[in-house]
């Protein structure tokens, strides 16, 4: 067993754990630790608990202080030339003619090494970009190249739902996300539809996911055989959340329209299968 407090860095990012030294935080305190990008001032999102050895994927690293005024100050500091260092950055990014967007600058906390956050469409050679940077700074550079997924994170918005990012509000990690989820919620595989704001899938696909598994699993797909009041039929529709299907009776003519059942009126012969044909996967091409 461990005594860990956990430290998060961002605002809506991912809780790392450290060891506290025996020193009682509560959430919401400002502490100065090691990483590996040096020393860094982070926020305390979850005060002293004692956990497994079992859920440390590596040897915990200490405490150094808790944060004093002067550290904040420090922090202050930093984020004013941040947005100076952001001017420069966008300046030289012109002026060597290279097609990338900045899109934030971290100074770490020592100022031992500067990180600026890009987007490309491809691979950008910015050897020649950060030597310019490193003889304006005099200290360590590092450019790193983010997806669109990222980007929304940092810098946040509002969804289509009206509300702000999930991933910029309350996601500390993204969630995985597929067609196939979209296509089992009986959703439009338009990309207008089931796409947010940084031209990917919606994380909120996933919320109800499990729920959409499970009803599944003791509903017939769309395809099956089924046995109704009425006789056999085929499945062609399904309705998850009123659990009722849809069923085109072998006796009725072909002019007449399927015939609403229950699942529990009907009882499965041969289940159908959830597939992504061609259509659909070109259709949502490039959302995943």
């Amino acid at each position: 067993m461990a005594e860990v407090i956990g430290v998060r860095f961002k605002e809506v990012g991912k809780v790392y754990y450290f060891d506290p030294l025996n020193l009682k935080l509560s959430k919401g305190d400002s502490v100065i630790v090691e990483t590996a990008r040096g020393l860094e001032c982070g926020e305390v999102a979850m005060e002293n608990k004692t956990i497994d050895d079992e859920e440390l994927n590596h040897p915990l690293k200490p405490l150094i202080r808790k944060a004093t005024e002067g550290d904040l100050r420090r922090v202050e500091e930093n984020r004013k030339k941040e947005q100076d260092a952001r001017k420069i950055c966008e300046q030289k990014i012109a002026a060597h003619k290279l097609e990338m967007k900045l899109v934030n600058v971290e100074y770490t906390f020592d100022n031992s090494k500067i990180i600026f956050y890009f987007t490309a469409d491809g691979r950008v050679d910015f050897r020649a970009l950060v030597k310019d940077l490193a003889s304006v700074f005099r200290t360590r550079i590092e450019l790193r190249q983010i997806g669109v997924r990222d980007e929304a994170k940092m810098l946040g918005g509002l969804g289509i739902c009206g509300r702000p990012f999930c991933c910029g509000s309350f996601m500390g990690e993204f969630m995985p996300v597929s067609i196939k989820m979209a296509k089992e919620q009986g959703l439009s595989l338009s990309p207008v539809k089931i796409s947010g704001t940084c031209g990917r899938l919606m994380c909120c696909l996933k919320y109800e996911q499990e729920a959409y598994t499970d009803l599944l699993r003791h509903t017939p797909k769309v395809g099956a055989i089924v046995n109704t009041p009425d006789g056999k039929g085929l499945v062609v529709e399904n309705n998850l959340i009123a659990r009722t299907l849809k069923v085109k009776l072998d006796s009725a003519p072909d002019d007449v329209a399927p015939k609403t059942f229950t699942v529990r009126q009907c009882k499965l012969i041969k289940d159908g299968f959830i597939k992504l044909d061609k259509k659909d996967l070109e259709k949502a091409k490039g959302l995943e």
